[in-house]
């Protein structure tokens, strides 16, 4: 049995791809019958019976429904409160530096409490005070940031771009410590290219585990709605390519009934909803958010098709997870998502990403041709049962944390 503290600056799992790896890799760390512990920040993870919560409070200077808030004098603990605090101010993003520092803190005062110390990509420099502490450390990187900041930058106007740069500045963080960190896991072979590539490391410190699906991921029990399209995305960016799928919803609906589900929380008065504005779509598009897993399942179920529009994804766990609901896909050749899918077409219809007459040709034939669906449908569920389990995902990384423990030791005895 190890002794597991597992840290993730912000865990929710409607947060996006991060929260849900950190619950149900914990889940399935305990059932091996691991000591799991997890240090995060707000918003706090959703964790199941057998797994610890130590909460490490931030400002939490980005919670809802007050983002950017200015906090009250007596909220300022100490000076890093204060950097938090003025970091904002200037339009960057402190979360990973300051969460790094302060769960180094905690773990300084619990040194015999651990055997290993698995950081769910937080990249700050206190995760290099953890690893001279003596800690075994071991990361994950989902992706680097760094796609998400140059998709941001193209699509952003000139005069809103030194913000965003600005935001953006702990990459330069995270790439120094990435290089540094002894071990790192990621999500795809795609994943690992590009850590290597944008952050400069070593390809063979990194190594490839795929994310799981959880078995609440079934094929619907009801019919599924005519002409329902559902899409996913944890962020109204536009990486991931909703600007795209509206435009060619726009087109199908000139033709034929359709309607779009989006599995996403909506910037209010952002990109998204001027563009269903702008393209007189209101009566055909929904927003859903902050639902729980049961509800998900529904809603991927209740499509005739789902699409993932995405420029880039590291892995597309929601990808995943449709397929586990028999759900037919037409998905981008983006990132990760054809190892996913795989690129022979039986599970997935792939296009190029940000090509709306190519999208718009793919949907439009599959609503075409319930029998297709209903193959594609179940040779993508066949293929997560075949390859994408979470007792595997934590089968394969505690025999990553046995080899972090071998290699400290080494070090301890050696002297290096």
């Amino acid at each position: 049995m190890l002794r597991i503290a597992l840290l993730s600056y912000r865990s929710k799992p409607h947060c996006g791809g991060q929260g849900v790896y950190l619950r149900h890799l914990s889940r399935e760390l305990a059932a091996l019958g691991h000591d799991v512990e997890v240090f995060s920040g707000q918003p706090y993870p959703e964790l199941d019976e057998g797994v610890k919560l130590t909460k490490v409070p931030s400002l939490d200077l980005y919670r809802e429904p007050d983002p950017f808030r200015i906090p009250k004098r007596s909220e300022f603990r100490d000076l890093l409160d204060v950097y938090e605090f003025l970091s904002m101010c200037t339009a960057a993003f402190p979360e990973p530096r300051t969460f790094s520092k302060r769960v180094a803190r905690v773990l300084a005062g619990r040194r015999g409490d651990f055997d290993v110390v698995h950081d769910n990509q937080t990249l700050g420099y206190g995760m290099l005070d953890i690893e001279r502490m003596g800690f075994p450390l071991v990361t994950t990187i989902h992706h680097p940031i760094t796609f998400d900041r140059r998709v941001d930058l193209a699509h952003a106007p000139f005069k809103k771009q030194l913000s965003l740069r600005r935001w953006y500045a702990f990459l330069r963080m995270q790439g120094k410590v990435a290089r540094t960190v002894p071990q790192i896991l990621t999500v795809s072979e795609s994943s690992r290219r590009d850590i290597a590539a944008d952050f400069g490391v070593d390809p063979a410190r990194i190594q490839v585990i795929p994310l799981g699906v959880d078995e609440v991921f079934q094929p619907p029990t009801k019919p599924r709605v005519p002409g329902r399209i559902v899409a996913m995305a944890s962020a109204d960016t536009p990486m991931k390519g909703v600007a795209t799928l509206l435009e060619a919803v726009a087109k199908l609906r000139t033709e034929r009934e359709v309607e779009l589900v989006l599995v996403t929380k909506p910037s209010k008065g952002g990109r998204t909803e001027q563009l269903i504005e702008k393209l007189g779509l209101e009566d055909c598009v929904q927003f859903v958010h902050g639902i729980s897993d049961a509800e998900l399942v529904e809603v991927m179920g209740s499509a005739e098709l789902a699409c993932v529009p995405s420029l880039y994804e590291g892995f597309s766990l929601p990808t995943a997870e449709l397929m586990a609901c028999e759900t037919p896909l037409v998905v981008s050749r983006a990132g990760a998502i054809p190892e996913v899918v795989g690129d022979d077409g039986e599970c997935a219809d792939l296009v190029t990403p940000g090509d709306v007459g190519e999208l718009y040709d793919a949907i439009a034939a599959l609503l075409d041709d319930p029998e297709r669906r209903a193959r594609m449908g179940a040779a993508g569920r066949r293929r997560v049962l075949d390859k994408f389990s979470w007792h595997a995902v934590a089968v394969a990384t505690t025999e990553a944390y046995e080899r972090a423990v071998a290699r400290t030791r080494t070090h301890t005895q050696t002297g290096s």
